[in-house]
C-alpha cells in the first residue's frame, strides 16, 4: 500500500514546484510601473540676504576716568543706575607722590625765601626814597618785584595742597571728586572702593571708573564676509535678531560699512554697523549676541519652485512636466531671483503645471 502511494506524492510536489517555479518567474519578469513624485510652482515671497553676526552696543559708551592718581574711597553708583552729567560717581582719597610732594614742599619754601628778601628789599628803598636818595621808578620797580614774589608763595602753596588734598581752597574744583560728564544709565562699573586707580594724562589713559550710555539709542555692530561686501549698500533694510529674545525681531537700517576690512578666523571680513529700532516698552541689554540678515533683494508674491525640481542640459535650466499622456516633457526656464531654497521663475510655468521630482542616480565605478 505504502509503496503505490509514494509514488504519487512524489508526483504531486514535483508538480507543485514546477507551478510554484513558473508563478515566481512570471511575477519577476512582470515590469512594474515607475512612479514619480510631483511638486508645483507656487506664489511666494523671496527674499535674497546675507548674515552678519555680531552684538548690540551702545552707540555712544563713555568711560569716565579720574583726574587725579589714588584710592577709591567711596562709590556712589551701581550697575543699571541713570545718571546726570555732574552727578557724583566716586570720591578718591588721594596718596601723594612722595617725590612731586617734595618738590612742591621745597618749592613754597624757596618762594618764601624770595618774598622775604623782596621784603627786605623794598624797605629799604623806602628808606632810601624818604631820603631823596633814589627814584620812584626804583621804588615801583621793588614793589612789583615784591607782588611778583608774593604771587609765587601763593601759587606755591595752591600745589601743595592740590598735590595733598585734591583741592584748592576758594577755588570751588575739587579734583578727587568724579563726575559724570554724559547722562545715562551706568552699564559698568569694573573697580570696588579701595582699588588703587591712575589718573588720565597724555601718557597713560587712566583707570575707568564707570562706563556710561545712552541705552535708548543702540545699534548692531558686525561682520560681513568679504564675498558679500560688495553687495551691501548703506540704508539697506536689516532683520535683526537677538538670541537671547527669542521670537523677538528687530528692524534697522544699515548706516556704515568699514572701508578696510579686518583678518578675523583666516578670512577677511567688514565691519557694518545698523541704527536698531527698539520697540515700545522693550529693554535691550549692551553686548546682547544678534545676528543680522541684511535683505540684499526682494520679490514679493512671485511664482517660484524650490530648486531641487530644476535640472540642466548645456548649462540651461528645465524642468519636466506632466502631458496629457501622464508622461513628462522637458521645459525650459528663464529664471530670477533666488535665497539658495527656491528661486523664482520668470518664464515657461504656470501654478497649475505638475513637475517631476527627479531622481537622484548615483553610479559608483569599481576601484
Amino acid at each position: 500500500m505504502m509503496r503505490r502511494i509514494l509514488p504519487i506524492v512524489v508526483a504531486i510536489a514535483v508538480v507543485g514546484a514546477f507551478a510554484w517555479t513558473l508563478v515566481f518567474l512570471y511575477r519577476k519578469s512582470k515590469v512594474e510601473p515607475v512612479t514619480y513624485k510631483t511638486a508645483s510652482a507656487e506664489m511666494r515671497d523671496i527674499v535674497h540676504k546675507t548674515v552678519a553676526a555680531g552684538a548690540i552696543v551702545p552707540r555712544r559708551e563713555v568711560s569716565i576716568k579720574p583726574r587725579v592718581s589714588g584710592i577709591i574711597q567711596r562709590l556712589s553708583v551701581v550697575p543699571g543706575q541713570f545718571v546726570k552729567a555732574g552727578d557724583m560717581i566716586a570720591e578718591i582719597k588721594i596718596v601723594p607722590n612722595v617725590v612731586n610732594l617734595n618738590a612742591a614742599e621745597a618749592r613754597l619754601d624757596a618762594a618764601q625765601i624770595n618774598a622775604k628778601n623782596r621784603q627786605l628789599e623794598l624797605d629799604r628803598v623806602l628808606g632810601l626814597r624818604r631820603e631823596q636818595l633814589v627814584s620812584e621808578a626804583d621804588l615801583s620797580r621793588g614793589q612789583l618785584e615784591l607782588d611778583l614774589a608774593r604771587q609765587e608763595v601763593s601759587a606755591a602753596r595752591n600745589n601743595l595742597q592740590l598735590i595733598k588734598e585734591g583741592a584748592i581752597a576758594g577755588s570751588g574744583k575739587v579734583s578727587n571728586l568724579v563726575t559724570s560728564t554724559v547722562e545715562g544709565m551706568v552699564i559698568e562699573v569694573p573697580v570696588k572702593e579701595g582699588a588703587s586707580v591712575i589718573e588720565t594724562n597724555n601718557f597713560n589713559e587712566g583707570t575707568t571708573i564707570a562706563s556710561v550710555a545712552d541705552m535708548q539709542d543702540m545699534i548692531f555692530q558686525g561682520y560681513v564676509d568679504e564675498s558679500e561686501v560688495g553687495k551691501v549698500k548703506e540704508s539697506m533694510p536689516v532683520s535683526i535678531s537677538i538670541g537671547a529674545l527669542v521670537g523677538q525681531k528687530f528692524q534697522g537700517t544699515l548706516e556704515y560699512i568699514a572701508p578696510k576690512g579686518t583678518s578675523r578666523d583666516g578670512t577677511i571680513e567688514f565691519e557694518v554697523r545698523a541704527a536698531l529700532k527698539l520697540q515700545p516698552g522693550s529693554f535691550v541689554r549692551a553686548n546682547y549676541s544678534a545676528n543680522a540678515d541684511i535683505i540684499l533683494e526682494r520679490r514679493e508674491q512671485v511664482l517660484a519652485i524650490n530648486e531641487r525640481l530644476l535640472q540642466f542640459e548645456a548649462g540651461k535650466p528645465f524642468v519636466e512636466v506632466q502631458n496629457a499622456a501622464h508622461g513628462y516633457d522637458k521645459r525650459p526656464l528663464e529664471l530670477g531671483l533666488s535665497d539658495g531654497v527656491v528661486v523664482e521663475i520668470v518664464r515657461g510655468l504656470s501654478p497649475s503645471d505638475v513637475i517631476k521630482v527627479p531622481v537622484a542616480v548615483s553610479a559608483t565605478s569599481p576601484g
